[in-house]
C-alpha cells in the first residue's frame, strides 16, 4: 500500500529515504502459478504432489530434471518489468535445451519399439560399437555400444508406400543405423490386423560406421538398440499441464486442465549404458530425459525434461 507506506516513511526517524519499486508477476503460459491454484491441484489430485514434474514448483523442476541454471538463465533473460505480461512457455524450454545441449550425453532408446532383425548377420553374434558421447563436447570422450543381429527400432521410422520426402525404412530403401551400418528393407511380418510387427533387412558388412568403399551416401539415419542387449524401461512423456496458454481466460480454469499432459510408455528399451544414469541424457532424436526417484536398475524410469525443438523433423 504505497500512501501508507509513504506516510510511515515520512514520519518515522529513518537515516535515508528508501525508494521502493514495483515490479509485475511472472505469468507463465499453459501453468499456474497462483498459490491459491496450486494448493488446489495437489489438494484436489490432478497432480502426484509438489514434485510432480508438470507442476512449475522447484521440486517439480527439479524432478523432472531442469538444471538449476537454466532456471536462473531464464529469469536474468526475463529481466524486470512493471506491466504484467504472458511469458511463452516455449522460451522457457529452448532456455533448458540451449543448456542441456552443452551438458547432457547422447544415448539411445527406442520408445515404441519394433523389432529389425538382419538376415544376413551372424546369428549370436555380438560386436561392440564406439558411438560419440557428445558431438558439442569434445572433451566427453566415447563410449562402446553392442550391436547384433536383432534390434529394436522406433516404429514410426518405418513406412508402408512411403513417399519420396520420407528419408526412413521401407522397403527397398537404404538408411543409415547410427554408428553401425547400412541396411535395406526387405520384407516386413503383419499380424492379422496388418499391423507391422517385425522388419526383415540386410546389411552391407562394409558400412561400419557409416562409410562405403563406393562412398555412398544415404538421406537417411535412425537410432537402434540391441534387442540382446538393451534395458526395459518405463518412460513418462510430459506435456503442458494445460490445454491453454492462459488457463481460466474463456470458462473455469480448471476445466482446462490437459487430461494428455502425462502419457507412460510401459514397454521400451535403452542402451545398457544408462542403467546407473544420474543425470539428464539426450536420447538421440527423442528428447532430453531424466531418471526419476522411481528409478532402480532392475526397473528403469525416465522424465521427459524436454523435447527437442519444435521444427524437428527425422524424416
Amino acid at each position: 500500500h504505497r500512501p501508507l507506506y509513504d506516510w510511515l516513511i515520512e514520519n518515522l526517524p529513518v537515516p535515508a529515504r528508501p525508494r521502493q519499486y514495483e515490479f509485475s508477476r511472472l505469468n507463465l503460459g499453459y501453468t499456474v502459478l497462483s498459490k491459491r491454484r496450486l494448493i488446489q491441484l495437489v489438494e484436489d489430485d490432478h497432480v502426484t504432489g509438489w514434485d510432480d514434474p508438470r507442476m512449475p514448483t522447484l521440486a517439480g523442476l527439479r524432478r523432472r530434471g531442469v538444471p538449476p541454471e537454466a532456471i536462473r538463465d531464464f529469469i536474468n533473460r526475463l529481466g524486470i518489468t512493471k506491466s504484467d505480461g504472458l511469458v511463452e512457455m516455449s522460451y522457457f524450454e529452448n532456455t533448458i535445451r540451449e543448456h542441456l545441449n552443452q551438458t547432457a550425453p547422447r544415448r539411445m532408446g527406442v520408445i515404441d519399439p519394433i523389432k529389425l532383425v538382419i538376415e544376413n548377420y551372424p546369428e549370436g553374434k555380438t560386436e561392440e560399437l564406439d558411438a560419440t558421447n557428445n558431438p558439442t563436447d569434445a572433451h566427453a570422450g566415447m563410449r562402446k555400444i553392442p550391436f547384433s543381429r536383432e534390434l529394436w527400432v522406433e516404429r514410426d521410422d518405418y513406412m508402408d508406400d512411403a513417399p519420396k520426402k520420407f528419408r526412413r525404412l521401407t522397403i527397398g530403401r537404404e538408411v543409415r543405423l547410427r554408428f553401425a551400418y547400412y541396411v535395406i528393407c526387405t520384407n516386413v511380418i503383419k499380424d492379422p490386423d496388418g499391423n507391422v510387427t517385425e522388419l526383415r533387412c540386410t546389411y552391407d558388412p562394409e558400412s561400419r560406421g557409416g562409410d562405403t568403399p563406393d562412398g555412398r551416401k544415404v538421406r537417411g539415419t535412425i537410432h537402434w538398440v540391441s534387442a540382446a542387449n538393451a534395458k526395459t524401461a518405463e518412460i513418462r512423456l510430459y506435456d503442458h499441464l494445460f490445454t491453454t496458454e492462459e488457463p481460466g481466460k474463456e470458462r473455469d480454469w480448471i476445466e482446462d486442465l490437459n487430461p494428455n499432459s502425462l502419457n507412460v510408455c510401459e514397454t521400451c528399451y535403452v542402451e545398457p549404458t544408462l542403467v546407473d544414469a544420474q543425470g539428464v541424457v539426450q536420447f538421440e532424436r527423442l528428447g532430453y530425459f531424466f531418471p526419476d526417484a522411481d528409478s532402480a536398475p532392475n526397473a528403469l524410469v525416465f522424465n521427459r525434461t524436454v523435447s527437442l525443438r519444435d521444427s524437428k523433423s527425422k524424416d
